[in-house]
């Protein structure tokens, strides 16, 4: 079912017209089975999400315990992945929030990417206060924020990546 409906919003410029009696005929299921498995559209969404982002988190992972690199190019390269990550998935992104995920600060992975900005934030000397600044940093690559910006006003993804580089740098201030 998550393949079958990973494959259609993969397939749509527009995810939120991607209708459940759809996904239901491609998974070759009933529309109640899609209902009982995710408990709605926004669930379903949500679970194509997180299936898109398990090799990521993996890499993200595996990165951290390595810990080659300092925590101010952590931060630097967490915000690039996920601001990456929301640039190849700005449709599905948005119809999350069409389908009903008003706020991204309960979805599971903004969880998890603020949690582990917010630790590699913790090691940077002269961050006040890491949660608030984490929070922050996330605003900035919203997908609503991405998918206008790059939609919209016709914004390059490398230079979207470059201006958040330099934001980045802004707000921690000096090396």
């Amino acid at each position: 079912m998550l393949a079958a409906a990973d494959a259609l919003f993969a397939a749509s410029s527009s995810p939120q017209s991607v209708s459940m009696d759809e996904i239901a005929a491609a998974a070759g299921v009933g529309k109640g089975t899609l209902f009982r498995r995710f408990g709605d559209r926004a669930g379903l969404i949500g679970a194509v999400i997180a299936s898109r982002l398990e090799p990521l988190q993996e890499t993200v992972r595996e990165a951290q315990e390595a810990a080659v690199s300092s925590p101010r190019q952590r931060v630097m390269e967490l915000l690039d992945a996920s601001l990456r990550f929301k640039i190849e998935n700005r449709n599905l992104m948005s119809a999350a929030e069409d389908a009903g995920i008003s706020s991204p600060y309960l979805a599971e992975h903004y969880a998890w990417w603020h949690d582990i900005l917010r630790t590699a934030l913790d090691e940077l000397p002269g961050v006040h206060s890491a949660e608030f600044t984490a929070h922050a940093l996330l605003a900035a690559i919203r997908a609503d924020l991405v998918a206008h910006l790059i939609d919209d006003q016709g914004m390059e993804p490398e230079a979207l990546r470059a201006s958040l580089a330099a934001y980045i740098d802004n707000a921690l201030g000096a090396e």
